[in-house]
């Protein structure tokens, strides 16, 4: 079968392997398409993220779809769970899988991704699609569990308030979902004119551009001065991390979804602490497959519009360096 692993920063390639061996439990699924994200950038430009460097050529992608290749379930069109827990220690113990401390996940350290044309995975994992579903919506149920669970944890009220800072896949989708929720008002944040185009089209109330500290006073403006009940972050930037804080209320939360290059968060901590904020940070997602077919299966969740570029296996290479460049929204690779 057709893989393609990271060798080195920015050193991609094509390789020739065994499709592999099914474990206990597992079952093998033919890669149908893959969705690059953030992390898979950091991965590429850095050959790490965090304090996870690469250790061996490394599998990328931890957002995709497939159809099961053999036994009784052949056929059958599945979204898949990138995460493994371990289901022994304290932590999946008491629900938090996300939170696992031998957690395996889908392109990171060890873990080999999607981008080959077979996987073997663990039964557990696979959600099967309805028809109404295209493999890229599959995909995309990945990227809506992590908005999904930012949203959790920000534990919103019928009527809040909030802003989202950073209008990439995870900022359009929290928006989506807070919609869901009941609040009253979104403002949006971004430094790329086409990403608040896509968070207008979405029924954001406002969307700022982010680039020259104004959108700090354009919120709270637009809040009459009181600021926002729940800031999520989403941009990975420290600028973004100071405007969240900025012009959350106090007594608010902030939940701090990005992902920095350099692995540091900052903000004022006297703003913080003068407004007794309560600041969340998202690890990746739990129990959210299902909500999250359901969502987008009613209607209720829009994410074929973020898709905005498909390539082909074979010129992965081209769509890394568009999702480089920063271009669309979402870029997705068809096995």
């Amino acid at each position: 079968m057709n893989v393609i692993r990271l060798h080195a920063p920015n050193d991609l390639r094509f390789n020739e392997e065994s499709k592999p061996q099914l474990g206990p439990g597992e079952t093998l699924v033919q890669v149908k398409a893959v969705g690059i994200c953030g992390s898979d950038l950091h991965w590429l430009s850095d050959a790490g993220i965090g304090d996870a460097n690469l250790q061996k050529p490394l599998i990328l992608g931890h957002e995709f779809a497939g159809v099961v290749a053999k036994g009784p379930q052949k056929g059958i069109r599945v979204a898949v769970d990138p995460a493994i827990p371990c289901k022994q220690c304290e932590f999946c113990r008491q629900g938090f899988p996300n939170l696992c401390t031998h957690l395996r996940f889908a392109g990171h350290a060890l873990e080999d991704g999607a981008l080959r044309e077979f996987v073997a995975w663990p039964d557990e994992c696979l959600f099967t699609l309805p028809d109404s579903l295209s493999n890229s919506d599959g995909v995309m149920l990945e990227p809506l569990g992590v908005a999904i669970h930012a949203v959790d944890l920000g534990e919103l009220k019928v009527g809040s308030t909030i802003g989202v800072f950073g209008a990439g896949p995870i900022g359009l989708l929290i928006q989506q979902v807070a919609h869901l929720s009941g609040v009253s008002a979104v403002y949006v944040t971004d430094i790329l004119p086409h990403r608040l185009e896509a968070a207008r089209a979405l029924g954001a109330t406002q969307a700022f551009f982010a680039g020259k500290g104004s959108e700090i006073l354009e919120i709270m403006s637009a809040t009459g001065g009181r600021g926002v009940d729940v800031a999520f972050e989403v941009a990975g930037e420290k600028e973004a991390v100071e405007a969240a804080i900025a012009t959350v209320k106090p007594g608010g939360r902030v939940v701090l979804a990005g992902i920095p290059a350099d692995d540091r968060t900052s903000f004022s901590a006297s703003v913080a602490r003068r407004k007794g904020l309560t600041i969340k940070l998202v690890r990746r997602m739990k129990f959210t497959y299902p909500r999250a077919i359901q969502l987008v299966e009613k209607g209720q969740v829009d994410v074929r519009s973020i898709v905005t570029h498909h390539f082909p296996f074979a010129k992965a290479q081209d769509a890394f360096t568009v999702a480089l460049r920063r271009e669309g929204l979402k870029i997705i690779i068809d096995v």
